[in-house]
């Protein structure tokens, strides 16, 4: 990983239309939303960068955020879908049809009362009401830290089963598909804007901090960690490109400063 100052002296064949971020730890800090990190959103869109959150966190906060907040378009559920509100209308694209979904959700169910009967101290998220695609465990949100040893054995009782599994810094997400925060970031880009997946490597840049966004970093290169990523490092292979000084929401500021300032010389 490179230090943020770096970015500055790339010479970019085009310039960023798209700032891709993760929301936990990454734009919030300690779990909440700082006044500083919330206007960096919209510093970001009056320089003329459209923002896109790429979140493990449900659709019902989804459907929120894509409403209320300054961005043009939210993905869910590490992937399960992606919302954009445009001219009063929310529009909304699942990777799983309704069939699948209800299909998933039954097996999810089954992993639900296999995980908590086998790794104690672990809950299902609070936010899992809102959910329509995973089943998020937490293990570092509104309950004491677990041992990494029980967050690994929870992703193997979700791939024991079948899912996918994915870590954050406060959740292990599991779903049934092949989605992913990549694969559906690339779909609402097509969709929405016809940005095809290769102009989408040069015209997009992604901010995150945990190995649920190890996706992301591999595939955009123009890829940046907050500070906090390094809690992670030993256990990823996909790493950001760039890394800020600073941890979650107040390296995300970092990043839009370098991103805006770049952008405007």
């Amino acid at each position: 990983m490179k230090n943020i100052s770096e970015y500055s002296e790339l010479k970019l064949r085009r310039p960023v239309r798209f700032f891709l971020t993760d929301i936990d730890d990454t734009l919030t800090t300690d779990g909440q939303l700082t006044a500083q990190a919330y206007s960096a959103l919209f510093q970001l869109s009056q320089a003329g960068i459209s923002v896109i959150p790429i979140t493990g966190r449900p659709a019902g906060w989804c459907e929120m955020i894509a409403r209320f907040w300054p961005v043009v378009g939210v993905v869910g559920e590490n992937g399960g879908f992606y919302f954009n509100y445009v001219e009063k209308k929310m529009n909304r694209w699942f990777s799983l049809s309704e069939e699948q979904q209800d299909q998933a959700k039954k097996k999810l169910k089954i992993i639900e009362l296999d995980v908590l009967k086998s790794v104690a101290g672990a809950r299902v998220s609070s936010d899992q009401f809102c959910r329509m695609t995973d089943l998020a465990i937490d293990f570092n949100e509104d309950v004491n830290k677990l041992p990494d040893a029980d967050v690994q054995k929870i992703i193997k009782i979700f791939e024991g089963h079948g899912a996918s599994a994915k870590v954050s810094s406060i959740h292990v997400n599991g779903w049934f598909g092949t989605h992913t925060k990549l694969s559906t970031s690339l779909q609402l880009l097509q969709d929405v804007f016809s940005i095809t997946p290769a102009e989408a490597k040069e015209v997009c840049v992604y901010a995150g901090d945990s190995p649920n966004d190890e996706p992301m970093f591999n595939y955009f290169p123009l890829s940046f960690g907050v500070a906090n990523v390094n809690d992670f490092k030993a256990q990823m292979k996909s790493l950001p490109q760039f890394i800020s000084n600073f941890k979650s929401g107040e390296g995300f500021c970092e990043i839009v400063n370098c991103v805006v300032n770049t952008l405007r010389r």
